[in-house]
């Protein structure tokens, strides 16, 4: 079951190298997602109102590969892990192949990218 999620500017929504077992969904405000390297930040993006955060992981159960702050007060919907198993268990099976081969190549492509 979704719930509401409420996070102030300046903190930690998801952190780098930790599990994961849900996705947001953003209602308000904006966070930005960063990646450490050589003992720095670098900012990959920013996320927006509408947008959801922490998707990859969700979907392909791997640690989550970057940081995620709040740049403002931050509104959430956090759906849970159990959410898109349900979901799954209700489809094609070739539905749950196809979006876990997006996600391992978005990952992978991620990957690539020297930051």
């Amino acid at each position: 079951m979704a719930s509401k999620v409420s996070i102030k500017a300046n903190e930690q929504l998801l952190r780098e190298g930790e599990h994961s077992n849900s996705m947001f969904w953003v209602q308000q405000g904006q966070l930005v997602v960063t990646k450490k390297r050589q003992n720095e930040d670098v900012i990959l993006g920013h996320v927006y109102e509408g947008e959801l955060v922490g998707e990859i992981s969700f979907l392909d159960k791997e640690s989550r590969s970057a940081t995620v702050k709040a740049i403002t007060d931050c509104e959430l919907i956090e759906i849970p892990q159990e959410t898109i198993d349900n979901i799954f268990k209700t489809q094609p099976k070739w539905l749950e192949i196809l979006v876990m081969t997006l996600a391992e190549r978005l990952r992978k492509a991620n990957a690539r990218i020297k930051v």
